[in-house]
């Protein structure tokens, strides 16, 4: 079949021709946005999930939604900036979203003093302008220069909340990879979102993240988890992935077959990326529509070597060896999360020791803790990948086990 016209779209945060099994979320984010321009409180959200199950895809739905209701989007990707960085990241995005409420031609008294507050937010940890605006407005002093990021976050969120108020608008802060904040980046974001919603001002921040986000987040504030909820997206059920991977051919003019679908369905286990990149393999291969069983069988080797060579073998990549051996061992023992004392123990060491190791993994993302003492991958299906990847792991008790095996 035609390569161009190939509905599957298997690339990071592409979103597909249609979202299917998110309507929940949706709807959630259209109450969020309604309620605030009411003037009324609502809790906002924060998504969590594995990799892969489509929440850069739900957050940039968000975004178009918001825009839909005429409000002011700003979107950023989180990353291990400094403080220093992520201020001005922030001011940047505030000023554009300043002056599209409020163009300056048409500045009221408030509108100026918001941009004065917006001047001041920057020029906090830059004293000596190094770094710019690139508008001559004086900063007001008194607000956001108190050189706490919170303090200073908080005064230009409800500025800019009382600007979009007056223009009857709203500001939303779409955040995604929430986890790679900074511990004070993300109290001084939630902090900042506390006293809007304090003040009825139509602003609100929507993240996505990996699923440890909700525990850092109660970290960061105690009252996090009474300003927001934090959904959790997973794999698709099967009549939603089934939906998923034939709805995009059909429009097309191609159908699957039932046992083609099913066979799909298996094999992804109805994770949305998954179902992309199998989806896009077997449109290259399959001849003629109806798509086959065959078909999919067929393309499931491209498939696997697909995901293997760019979705996880990206984050091998940034392991180092004994990072990978952590990994390997992990995989070792299984899919399901596993408990630090168990992964040691493959490996031939002590918990403590590994201690750091595990620590660094958390803090890359490649890991997470559903509960404490256990960690579990954060990729779906990493595990067979790290058994294909890394086939041997040389180890005490891998040793052991295999010659008790054997014998």
């Amino acid at each position: 079949m035609d390569s161009v016209s190939n509905p599957y779209t298997p690339n990071a945060g592409a979103s597909p021709d249609i979202i299917v099994g998110r309507n929940e979320q949706t709807k959630a984010f259209e109450t969020l946005l309604r309620r605030l321009s009411r003037g009324r409180t609502h809790q906002s959200m924060i998504i969590t999930g594995l990799r892969g199950v489509g929440k850069t895809v739900l957050l940039n739905e968000f975004g178009d939604i918001a825009r839909v209701e005429s409000w002011e989007v700003l979107e950023l990707e989180a990353s291990k900036h400094d403080d220093a960085r992520f201020r001005q990241t922030m001011a940047s995005l505030l000023k554009a979203a300043l002056l599209r409420l409020s163009p300056r031609v048409k500045w009221t008294e408030r509108a100026r003093k918001a941009a004065a507050v917006v001047t001041s937010f920057a020029l906090s940890v830059d004293q000596q302008g190094t770094w710019s605006l690139a508008w001559d407005v004086e900063p007001e002093e008194g607000f956001a220069d108190h050189g706490d990021l919170g303090m200073d976050l908080t005064d230009v969120l409800v500025a800019i909340g009382e600007i979009a108020k007056e223009r009857e608008r709203g500001v939303a802060i779409l955040i995604d990879e929430v986890q790679f904040l900074s511990a004070r980046q993300l109290e001084a974001l939630i902090q900042a979102i506390h006293k809007t919603v304090q003040r009825k001002l139509p602003v609100t921040f929507v993240g996505a993240g990996l699923p440890q986000i909700a525990e850092l987040a109660g970290d960061a504030k105690s009252y996090a988890e009474r300003l927001f909820q934090f959904p959790k997206i997973d794999s698709l059920g099967d009549d939603d992935a089934a939906e998923a991977l034939t709805e995009p051919a059909m429009a097309e003019g191609v159908v699957y077959e039932p046992d083609a679908v099913a066979l799909a369905v298996e094999i992804t286990k109805g994770y949305p990326f998954f179902i992309q990149e199998l989806g896009y393999q077997v449109w290259e291969i399959a001849e003629r529509s109806p798509i086959t069983a065959e078909d999919v069988e067929i393309a499931r080797e491209g498939y696997e070597a697909k995901l293997d060579s760019s979705f996880f073998r990206v984050r091998l990549d940034r392991a180092t060896p004994l990072q990978t051996a952590y990994m390997r061992a992990m995989a070792e023992l299984g899919p399901d999360a596993q408990k630090a004392a168990d992964v040691a123990r493959i490996m031939g060491r002590e918990s403590t020791q590994l201690g750091p190791t595990r620590a660094e993994l958390i803090d890359m993302g490649l890991l997470y803790t559903p509960e404490h003492g256990y960690a579990a991958f954060t990729v779906p299906d990493f595990d067979k990948f790290m058994l294909r990847a890394v086939p041997s792991l040389v180890v005490p008790e891998v040793q052991r086990r295999r010659k008790k095996t054997a014998g």
